[in-house]
């Protein structure tokens, strides 16, 4: 057990590469269809329908956005607090089916962040605020205050603070399959069970980076496929950045390095070797984004309560959730895709 711990000490004790890659990355094309046949009561007045939108920046382009439906009006909106887009769609009408079909195109680059500077500069804890605070299931203050503290005992930057979090979590934490869709992410309960899914895993990261004065957050998004085809309805995944000021946000994933690594055997050790090095500091190109944040309030305002996180569609009926959780697989929807 002594032999394996030092085995670990050297694989996390990766300096930081000297060369960035970016212009190296790879990128991949696709076309994503989601379709909706709402299962709502025959007799509900008003359905309302929200689905998290794509976002296009540095790292992916959105194109040739289409949707159609038997739907009394759509249109596309952004809520104030994260800057999150929704495509919203809204039945007034007594229709049997409730329909509605949107697909996109998407180019998405592979994101290479590690030419680490050596010195960090200064910035404003005001700016970024937001990404310094608790959320409703991310305290920042008490034990898990007290554990980022902890762990990044000694470390005076961003990176080397983030590197032991990141370290720390691939060292304690693991993948919980039986977890239903991402996790729901509270780190209280997480930071004493251990166990969890990517939302879990990443809502750890992310605050306790932000209990440790990092700047970070959640990037809620989901998997395209490894073949040129595949259905993508469950196929939802989340990551994390924290910000290295003068340099930017930089992506982490240690929920892929866990999932690479299901026990702490030499072979398990050895097998991830390849997903710890890479997983901090990029990822990969088979993943599109659409949101960040917690605590949502959609907009137009659901009526309901607000949700945890915003990654999986939301409906509500004459007011009421539709959705029976967080991730509304009862709904009624399917997502596709298909490589160009």
């Amino acid at each position: 057990m002594r032999f394996l711990s030092i085995l670990f000490f050297v694989l996390f004790s990766i300096s930081a590469p000297l060369v960035d890659r970016q212009s190296f990355a790879k990128e991949r094309q696709g076309e994503v269809a989601v379709h909706f046949n709402l299962n709502a009561p025959t007799d509900v007045k008003n359905l309302r329908l929200w689905i998290p939108y794509p976002i296009s920046d540095e790292n992916q382009n959105i194109t040739d956005v289409r949707q159609s439906g038997n739907f009394s009006q759509s249109g596309i909106y952004r809520e104030g607090e994260h800057g999150n887009l929704a495509l919203y769609a809204e039945w007034n009408r007594p229709e049997k089916e409730k329909i509605l079909i949107y697909t996109f195109k998407v180019n998405r680059k592979e994101v290479i962040k590690k030419n680490f500077p050596e010195k960090e500069f200064s910035f404003s804890k005001e700016e970024f605020k937001y990404y310094l605070t608790s959320t409703s299931l991310g305290p920042t203050t008490g034990k898990v205050k007290e554990l980022a503290q902890k762990i990044t005992k000694g470390k005076k930057t961003h990176y080397t603070k983030a590197k032991a979090l990141h370290d720390w979590i691939i060292l304690n934490m693991h993948r919980d399959p039986d977890i239903k869709g991402c996790g729901v992410g509270d780190v209280e309960k997480l930071v004493v069970s251990l166990a969890g899914k990517c939302g879990d895993i990443h809502s750890v990261f992310v605050t306790l980076a932000r209990s440790a004065g990092v700047p970070a957050r959640e990037i809620f998004g989901i998997r395209m496929p490894k073949d040129k085809e595949g259905d993508l309805t469950k196929a939802q995944h989340c990551w994390a950045e924290f910000y290295v000021p003068g340099y930017g946000w930089v992506p982490v994933d240690p929920s892929d390095v866990r999932k690479a690594m299901p026990g702490n055997t030499m072979a398990d050790v050895k097998e991830a070797k390849h997903f710890v090095e890479y997983f901090f500091g990029a990822d990969d190109e088979n993943r599109i984004a659409f949101q960040t944040g917690r605590d949502i309030t959609l907009n137009p305002p659901q009526n309901d309560l607000k949700l945890n996180y915003f990654m999986y569609p939301y409906a509500e009926a004459d007011g009421k959730a539709l959705n029976e959780d967080l991730f509304g697989f009862n709904i009624g929807y399917t997502i596709s895709f298909k490589e160009l």
